[in-house]
């Protein structure tokens, strides 16, 4: 009967489970608890939140691996684009990595009863966030990228949206792993490997090399594209070495070298240039060291720098989409003040963000519901066919008529 019924373990009925799994996705745990007894006046503790959050994320993993995707639909040209991004969140210091726990138990605090400047530190594990979908080409050109760097009232939109996105994230996993896991899906979007694959990230030489040597094991060749928007966040600082904060000389600087590498410019030259400005101007080794800093991650990345060939083909040159998944599926949800989270409710939290994120919940918690079948009930039994536990309908009796 329990199986006929899909009756779970524990105390609690698949409707408080789902309704945990999905509050708990977007809300405290404390909020959680008041919500479900507002609900359905059944009284759920924190910790029981917590664990039932765990259990309801249990099959992420299956079901992506198992769902279908109609990339019929998809144009010809389609490209399809993985990003990567990493994001810390606070964890208790038995769950921090070893290097990270050991930092932290050596670490001296000043003062009793107060955190001062740079004691935060070696409170955070790095969740690796990572993006994988499809988009139409978006051909533009070095001056098309400068007019979109305005405020967003005076750019036209009619930039492509991405199809088949996925997010989610990991505190758990490795950052190979994760890589590993966004090269996998991007197969189901292009099993035969006739598109192009494009990778867009920070610079992060880790995560460089982790991308690099996951492509050469799935035998898939990449473009590396490196953000543009941290390419300009490095000109910036370089350009308040020569002029003031806040001035028309800066910006005009950073224009000027920005549409030198939109241009196909070689990266290598225009950190020269810049050393060499520094050098005749004759600033100390403190003040010009944003520009060394910018020169030197220029000259590093300049392979990953070529912009021109990318707008050309209509690739992005962004990690926007992964900045934002930081922001909504990490930030938000992780971040709350005071929060120190446990790294298995961490992990079920991200997994079940991400399954909304994408909206994929309804579809997951039929599976899962699946899936707790076969485990509680159906395994028990030869050829995992539970006997009937109704007793058999009685034999049909014979109905008198009366003839008239």
């Amino acid at each position: 009967m329990d199986a006929m019924l899909n009756r779970p373990p524990g105390y609690y009925s698949y409707g408080i489970r789902r309704l945990v799994a999905e509050h708990a996705a977007k809300d405290s745990f404390e909020e959680v608890v008041a919500e479900v007894e507002a609900a359905t006046g059944c009284v759920v503790g924190k910790r029981q939140v917590e664990e039932l959050a765990m259990a309801a994320a249990v099959d992420f993993a299956a079901f992506y691996e198992q769902s279908p995707l109609d990339v019929a639909a998809l144009g010809a040209l389609a490209h399809v684009v993985l990003s990567f991004d990493g994001k810390g969140i606070v964890v208790r210091k038995e769950d921090l990595r070893e290097a990270t726990r050991k930092a932290a138990d050596n670490g001296a605090r000043k003062l009793r009863k107060r955190l001062t400047k740079g004691e935060k530190r070696n409170r955070k594990r790095m969740a690796e966030v990572a993006t994988v979908y499809a988009v139409e080409p978006f051909v533009r050109d070095a001056e098309d990228v400068l007019r979109e760097l305005r405020p967003a009232r005076e750019v036209v939109q009619r930039r492509p949206k991405p199809a088949f996105k996925r997010v989610w994230a990991s505190v758990v996993e490795d950052m190979r792993d994760v890589i590993d896991e966004a090269f996998c899906h991007a197969r189901r979007l292009d099993p035969d490997l006739d598109r192009y694959w494009v990778v867009v990230v920070d610079g992060n030489k880790d995560q460089i090399r982790a991308v690099q040597k996951v492509a050469k094991r799935h035998g898939v060749n990449i473009v590396l594209i490196v953000d543009l928007m941290h390419v300009l966040e490095y000109l910036w600082k370089a350009a308040y070495c020569f002029h003031a904060e806040g001035t028309q000389q800066a910006q005009d600087w950073v224009t000027e070298r920005l549409r030198a590498l939109l241009l196909g410019h070689d990266p290598s030259q225009i950190a020269a240039g810049m050393r060499r400005a520094a050098t005749r101007q004759h600033l100390t080794t403190a003040a010009r060291k944003p520009v060394d800093v910018c020169a030197r991650y220029l000259i590093n990345n300049r392979r990953r720098l070529d912009y021109q060939t990318a707008l050309s083909h209509g690739f992005p040159i962004s990690t926007g989409v992964v900045e934002g998944a930081c922001r909504y599926l990490v930030k938000n949800r992780m971040d709350r003040t005071g929060a120190r989270w446990s790294l298995l409710g961490a992990e079920a939290v991200l997994r079940l963000r991400a399954l909304r994120t994408s909206g994929d919940f309804a579809d997951y918690w039929a599976f899962h519901l699946d899936q707790e079948c076969c485990r509680n009930h159906l395994s028990r039994y030869p050829d995992s066919q539970p006997p009937n536990p109704m007793p058999p309908p009685p034999p049909a009796k014979a109905h008198m008529r009366r003839i008239k």
